[in-house]
C-alpha cells in the first residue's frame, strides 16, 4: 500500500506544478494587456511597462507560494 501512495505523490506535484508556467504566462500577459488598453484610455505611456512588471512580480510570488505549499 505504502509503495503506491510513494509512486503518486512526485507525479501528483509534477502535475501541479505543470501548469504554473502557463499561469505565469498568462497572468503576465493580462498585466500587459491592462496595462496598454490604460495607456490608449489616459493617453499616458508608463503604464504598460508598470503593469506589465507589476504582474511579473504576483506571478512570482504566486509560483514561490505554490511550490512552497505543494513541497509541505
Amino acid at each position: 500500500m505504502k509503495e503506491k501512495k510513494s509512486q503518486k505523490k512526485p507525479l501528483n506535484k509534477a502535475i501541479q506544478l505543470s501548469g504554473a508556467g502557463l499561469q505565469m504566462g498568462f497572468t503576465i500577459y493580462v498585466g500587459f494587456l491592462l496595462g496598454e488598453w490604460l495607456d490608449k484610455k489616459l493617453e499616458l505611456s508608463f503604464l504598460t511597462t508598470t503593469f506589465t512588471l507589476v504582474a511579473v512580480f504576483l506571478a512570482t510570488y504566486v509560483l514561490i507560494k505554490q511550490a512552497t505549499r505543494i513541497n509541505d
